[in-house]
């Protein structure tokens, strides 16, 4: 398998520079977007260990599954930015950059010398991002967060579990991965308002503001009523039947969300007795009675399988589905009809799968992700090619720690 040249990809941002000063997982999903949309994104990363996920059991050929699984269409550069020569590299990539992306505490981007006024100074059209837990601001905003924190300072993590039981953890990191997505959304705007002639702008994005953002009709009800959103599990607050119900033989999803489809499953079902019944013939008729209807539809559903009640329901055009596991979403067909699961191949773990671009712009490049690099896989290219360090001050600058090269990189004089 032929591993493709980052910097031979084509999409809407190409040509767009992204120096990427972030790590974990927030800024490293915006940045990684971005690169699916052909921005080249150069990676800078601390010479001993590089980014923290690259430290994340579990590993295979001495890779992170953690770090594959965000990094894809990247280029590694290992620079210690906090020597005098590693800031100044930096600054030197900034200089013909269009974007700079961090998401450090807010504070530490001043103490390293990198702050606004240091990096507008080698290029005033530079836009900024800046991913924190709470923000530039505000009373929160020198505060420890990870995703677990800004979920239940946000509110997100009191409405999810069951009504009986304690808070639960939505599963994927939601507060992390929305903030990348703001991040990345935040850029393009700033990009777009750029290239009309506006001021470059400071993307500030907080991980906070954006799970209080997805509230959405929770804040309103509480607005508007003044009652506290409660733990419904996978039941809906304000639509039944819907949420999942337990089958002949495992699990399935259904979302009665309209009177139409309330019909057609009472249909499907043989019981048109309920469709008639007054106590469930309106979505308010349904709240009301909820609890009784709940009851009958759990053991309506309980006498077939699930696979034969998908079968039904799809048919009968109601909103149903199995409850698949990770392994099963991965290789379900439309998975793998939408490139979602594609087989990449890295220079040390060999042929890997990730998980792929998730927009599609029907452009040649957005839908060809390039995998992961290694730890200053192209340190020596970047300096080399971009900045026109020297090989003899690349090797002076290897032996003093303030940069590292790949042992690969180095064997091939940096290509990847």
């Amino acid at each position: 398998m032929v591993r493709a040249e980052a910097g031979a990809r084509r999409g809407p941002l190409d040509g767009v520079r992204v120096v990427d000063l972030t790590r974990v997982l927030a800024g490293p999903y915006a940045t990684m977007l971005l690169g699916d949309l052909g921005a080249s994104v150069i990676k800078v990363e601390h010479p001993k260990g590089g980014d923290t996920t690259r430290h994340s059991a579990p590993f295979k050929h001495g890779q992170s599954h953690y770090y594959l699984a965000v990094n894809r269409n990247k280029k590694s550069v290992a620079i210690d930015v906090t020597t005098p020569r590693g800031r100044e590299l930096v600054l030197d990539l900034c200089r013909d950059a269009d974007v700079l992306v961090e998401n450090f505490r807010p504070g530490t981007m001043e103490r390293i010398g990198l702050d606004d006024d240091a990096l507008r100074s080698v290029n005033p059209a530079l836009i900024l991002c800046s991913i924190s837990g709470f923000g530039r601001d505000g009373p929160l905003r020198d505060r420890l967060a990870y995703d677990i924190i800004t979920q239940a300072i946000s509110g997100v993590l009191s409405t999810n579990g069951e009504p009986a039981g304690p808070p639960v953890r939505i599963s994927i990191p939601i507060g992390d991965l929305t903030g990348g997505l703001l991040a990345a959304i935040g850029i393009l705007a700033a990009l777009r308002g750029r290239d009309r002639g506006q001021p470059p702008r400071h993307v500030d994005v907080a991980l906070h503001d954006g799970l209080v953002s997805l509230l959405g009709y929770m804040a309103t009800l509480y607005d508007a009523t003044g009652s506290t959103p409660r733990r419904t599990g996978s039941r809906h607050p304000s639509v039944v039947p819907y949420g999942t119900f337990r089958t002949k033989d495992g699990w399935l999803a259904i979302a009665i969300f309209t009177s139409k489809f309330w019909q057609l499953f009472c249909a499907a079902v043989g019981r048109e007795d309920l469709a008639a019944d007054p106590r469930y013939r309106r979505t308010q008729d349904r709240m009301a009675n909820r609890v009784e209807l709940e009851r009958l539809v759990e053991e309506i559903v309980a006498e077939r399988t699930t696979a034969a009640w998908e079968e039904l329901l799809e048919r009968s055009g109601v909103p149903a589905s199995a409850i698949f596991s990770v392994p099963e979403a991965l290789e379900h067909p439309q998975t793998q009809a939408r490139g979602m699961f594609p087989m990449l191949s890295h220079p040390e773990y060999g042929d890997v799968r990730v998980p792929g671009p998730p927009l599609r712009l029907g452009g040649e490049g957005v839908d060809r992700p390039v995998a992961p690099p290694v730890l200053g896989e192209h340190t020596a290219e970047v300096l080399r090619d971009v900045l026109a360090v020297s090989d003899a001050e690349i090797a002076e600058l290897e032996r003093a720690g303030v940069i590292r090269v790949a042992a690969a990189a180095s064997a091939t004089g940096g290509a990847s």
